[in-house]
């Protein structure tokens, strides 16, 4: 071999025996709310950093420029693998989820963090055995802050003025209030809310704090009702599809789960309820809130109790003791809402 071919050949060689470079997975996350709004800029897009950190580069989360699909899509976007990840209302489709009403019920919700972690809690020990989210890998669930009523027009107090107003709902627990409260319901997901006003489909809003200036109907609104707790709250699932969180490495699945559910609630939380005050400040002398007077407060809690009922019953039918999740609920509430408090 001549002198030229022998060099060529060793500087060849480490070519040919390096071990190939792991290849590196990309998720695709399918996102629907402004892409400025603090669940975004502080909850999800931290969690997507933070995974290729914990996966040592391996894995890394793409946020989509736009959403795969409308808001109610978002589950089945997971679940068929037409987006890796996604998040959603589960109330967006009625009746699919049963057991996840009792986060949504009225006058449980001091602030969005300390429920979204009770919220949590409770699911892992409880909830998770019923299987609600058998076509997905569920990694968190959450919850925003408390839903007030908001109207354009008419006061939003006393209640018996705004008797067959048309108000925007999100899933059932808020449509069976505000029925039961003398009102028309008008489903739509969050981003559809300032059309319905602009185009005199609704009255009104069944929002929390933040959504008012998130999705921009903060020149709309005149009004707002707050009820102590709530008037409701609307659930989140935060979800990956199932054979993609499966062909990751066990080491990659673990260090996922570790950064996601009760981690990923309270940062989704937190999110909420600075939003929350923030909104309530840039609104302020913009619309008037009033707090529910004592009489309106017991005619809300009747109308409360049918839908109690309701999601009792639902637990009965999957053969679990809604009173103790419920009790479990209030209290793991309430003492992570003391803890940072």
């Amino acid at each position: 071999m001549s002198y030229r071919l022998l060099v060529a050949a060793l500087l060849a060689a480490p070519l040919a025996y390096a071990a190939p470079a792991a290849a590196k997975t990309v998720l695709r996350m399918s996102s629907w709310l402004p892409p400025g709004h603090p669940v975004v800029t502080q909850a999800l897009k931290p969690w997507a950093e933070e995974v290729e950190k914990v996966t040592q580069g391996r894995v890394t989360v793409q946020i989509l420029p736009k959403p795969a699909g409308p808001p109610p899509a978002h589950y089945d976007l997971a679940a068929t693998g037409k987006a890796d990840i996604t998040y959603g209302v589960h109330g967006y489709t009625p009746g699919r989820f049963k057991l996840t009403q009792i986060a949504e019920l009225p006058f449980l919700n001091r602030d969005a963090a300390s429920m979204s972690v009770a919220y949590w809690r409770l699911h892992r020990t409880v909830l998770a055995s019923k299987n609600e989210h058998a076509e997905v890998k569920l990694l968190s669930v959450f919850v925003h802050g408390p839903g007030l009523l908001w109207t354009v027009n008419r006061p939003a107090s006393p209640l018996t003025g705004l008797i067959g107003a048309r108000i925007r709902v999100a899933g059932a627990v808020s449509q069976k209030m505000i029925s039961a409260l003398g009102m028309a319901s008008v489903q739509a997901p969050a981003p559809q809310t300032r059309k319905l006003l602009t185009e005199d489909r609704a009255d009104g809003l069944a929002f929390p704090a933040e959504a008012i200036v998130a999705f921009k109907v903060d020149d709309l609104v005149k009004h707002g009702l707050r009820v102590e707790g709530g008037l409701y709250c609307i659930s989140f699932f935060f979800a990956m599809n199932s054979e993609r969180f499966g062909s990751l490495s066990k080491q990659d699945q673990r260090a996922i789960e570790a950064i996601s559910g009760e981690a990923l609630a309270r940062a989704a939380g937190r999110a909420f309820d600075a939003a929350d005050a923030a909104s309530l400040a840039a609104i302020k002398g913009k619309i008037t809130i009033q707090k529910v007077d004592p009489l309106e407060l017991t005619l809300i809690k009747a109308a409360a109790q049918p839908i109690y009922d309701a999601v009792r019953t639902d637990f009965d039918a999957a053969k679990l003791d809604f009173d103790a999740a419920l009790a479990a609920l209030k209290k793991e509430a309430a003492a992570e809402y003391d803890s940072a408090h």
